[in-house]
């Protein structure tokens, strides 16, 4: 049971994860950030099983970094998320495939765009203005949708945030008590306090 989902402007995109790591009916961990930083300006986050998903996110972040250390430059979002997909189409067709879903998102200083990219267990992978994995994708989706416009604000975004928030407290079986919310734009990736929101 776990919650993960983005939202996409232009020039941004929010990144929010729950910060529970749940086995059967045993809460683990409280406190797990689920995001993985890939480069300055792009991050993932990644949900499904806590073995996959530490696994599968430390061999992608090595080989990025080790890809920008080779090149002297970073791999831009697009790129990322195309090695990352090719990774997990590569892991499904051997005996060891990764029950891992992800959302890819990140800036792009050469087009000065901003990305957001939605990954499955099966590899299957589309480039979309707003996503989101798990359970809470059947309530978070609605909102979504009626509330997103092309021209979204990051002021607007955080709002979207707050009453996919209030969606999943009021209609949600599972009370999930915390959540990593990280903003990715030109200036770097920074984290924002559920609080301020």
């Amino acid at each position: 049971m776990e919650a993960q989902f983005a939202i996409a402007g232009k020039d941004f995109v929010v990144s929010v994860t729950d910060t529970s790591v749940v086995h059967s009916i045993v809460k683990m961990k409280k406190n797990q950030d689920k995001t993985w930083q890939l480069s300055p300006l792009a991050l993932m986050s990644v949900s499904g099983e806590p073995g996959d998903t530490s696994n599968f996110s430390e061999y992608i972040q090595g080989n990025v970094k080790l890809y920008s250390v080779r090149n002297s430059q970073d791999l831009s979002p697009s790129e990322s998320a195309t090695f990352l997909r090719g990774e997990l189409a590569r892991a499904l067709r051997s005996r060891k495939p990764y029950q891992v879903n992800i959302l890819v998102a990140g800036y792009d200083k050469n087009s000065g765009e901003a990305s957001l990219y939605w990954i499955d267990y099966l590899a299957a992978m589309a480039k979309v203005p707003y996503a989101a994995h798990g359970y809470c994708s059947y309530f978070l989706y609605s909102v979504m949708d009626r509330e997103y416009t092309p021209d979204i604000t990051l002021e607007k975004a955080l709002d979207i945030v707050k009453k996919c928030f209030e969606v999943l407290k009021s209609r949600f079986l599972i009370d999930f008590p915390e959540f990593t919310i990280k903003v990715i734009d030109k200036d770097g990736t920074r984290q924002l306090a559920q609080a301020d929101l």
